[in-house]
């Protein structure tokens, strides 16, 4: 981010490391060798593959064996939703399916399959998408847990939509679009308590939040959004876990995900992630109070403005905002003329014009919703540049009120 433009859309793709690139670069050019290769440079280049497993492992508390590199983070939602969901299904009555989970009970011999998943209306499309495939095509039924108005699922609400059929549980750690955090340890209490597995998407909480110590099943998560390069996720499932892949083939990655792995993009995952996590108490609380300055400077100034999503719970570097009779579209091209880049929301809804199905699950008014604007700073933020984006914003606002009303 240059002094004369603020990138403020890291939750859409941070800025590649430029130590992530250096890591990845020799296995672009000379140890270019397939990991699966019994050659000399195909040992260096699975060598390298299993020491980024290993580090991104370390980073999560988890085992090596648990690392699935993915073409990114909604392949890894898929893998994690889809494939654990069947792996389970196929699995019941088997000694894999009882032990879904360490000292669950709940899946015995002559037991119906479990085909109940749990999930809240404002995931990503990436979780809501696989849910509903598995709801059309293999018969599962669906349960959306009741939210509060910024945003949360307590584990109250949690323990009265899960049952005894109950499979997964799929609740995102941090909402893309609003910031709201979830308590993920409690939830995944009550989701073992019922018996079942349980799935967060992490892919907004990398370098901000805590990712070890969960108690998920599942976890998954995105490299461009910790500053590795686009085309590389990882679905971190527990290797006792029964898991049907999505992709068949050579058997690669310990047979859930096929296919040749990309070794460089893995490593510089690695690299990104771990430099990411090193800076992550430092960056979340400095970022943190840059953050709530602007967003009180902005709710101060410009009238009928209001936060989405906790203002508390919240990711720290995460503002958003709507702005009624006004255009979330109008004060985002104001924004860009003043030299602020921001977003309306999700950048995987493409081509959609569409009100946020975030904001309006939350009880917002469609046309209100689609006054919505995103603000997502990077760790590199500066005190002058927060209180400069929030006199940007002030004045893109100011204007389009007086032109709106």
């Amino acid at each position: 981010m240059d002094g004369t433009r603020l990138y403020l859309d890291t939750a859409s793709a941070a800025p590649v490391r430029r130590e992530a690139l250096e890591a990845a670069w020799p296995y672009l050019a000379g140890a270019f060798g397939n990991p699966s290769s019994h050659h000399e440079i195909g040992r260096i280049s699975s060598e390298a593959l299993a020491d980024a497993r290993s580090r991104v492992a370390k980073v999560l508390g988890m085992r090596s064996t648990d690392i699935t590199f993915t073409s990114g983070g909604t392949e890894a939602d898929n893998l994690a939703i889809i494939g654990m969901a069947l792996g389970a299904r196929a699995r019941v009555g088997t000694r894999a399916g009882r032990q879904l989970r360490a000292g669950s009970a709940r899946s015995r011999d002559g037991q119906p399959p479990r085909r109940h998943i749990v999930t809240s209306a404002i995931e990503h499309e990436a979780v809501l998408a696989p849910v509903d495939f598995l709801a059309r095509v293999h018969g599962f039924d669906v349960t959306e847990v009741a939210l509060t108005s910024e945003g949360t699922v307590t584990p109250e609400a949690l323990a009265a939509a899960v049952r005894d059929d109950t499979v997964l549980v799929s609740l995102g750690y941090a909402n893309n679009e609003i910031g709201t955090v979830a308590d993920v340890p409690a939830l995944a209490d009550i989701a073992h308590e019922a018996g079942a597995l349980l799935h967060t998407d992490a892919v907004q909480a990398a370098g901000w939040l805590p990712l070890s110590g969960l108690g998920a099943d599942a976890l998954t998560l995105a490299g461009h959004k910790v500053g590795a390069p686009k085309g590389i996720g990882v679905a971190a499932i527990r290797a006792r876990v029964p898991v049907e892949p999505l992709i068949h083939g050579g058997g690669q990655e310990s047979g859930r995900r096929s296919g040749t792995e990309n070794v460089a993009l893995a490593i510089a995952f690695a690299t990104a992630l771990e430099l990411a996590e090193a800076e992550r108490v430092e960056a979340a609380a400095r970022v943190r109070a840059i953050r709530d300055e602007f967003i009180a400077a902005v709710l101060a100034a410009v009238p009928g403005a209001f936060l989405t999503g906790s203002p508390d719970a919240r990711t720290p570097n995460h503002a958003s905002f709507c702005f009624p009779d006004t255009s979330g579209e109008a004060v985002l091209l104001e924004l860009e003329r003043l030299g602020v880049t921001a977003s309306s929301g999700s950048a995987c809804a493409v081509g959609s014009d569409e009100a946020s199905h975030v904001l309006t699950a939350l009880g917002i008014d469609a046309e209100v919703a689609q006054t919505s604007v995103r603000f997502t700073f990077p760790a590199s933020i500066t005190d002058e540049q927060g209180r400069r984006a929030s006199e940007m914003l002030t004045t893109a606002a100011s204007r389009l009120t007086q032109r709106y009303a």
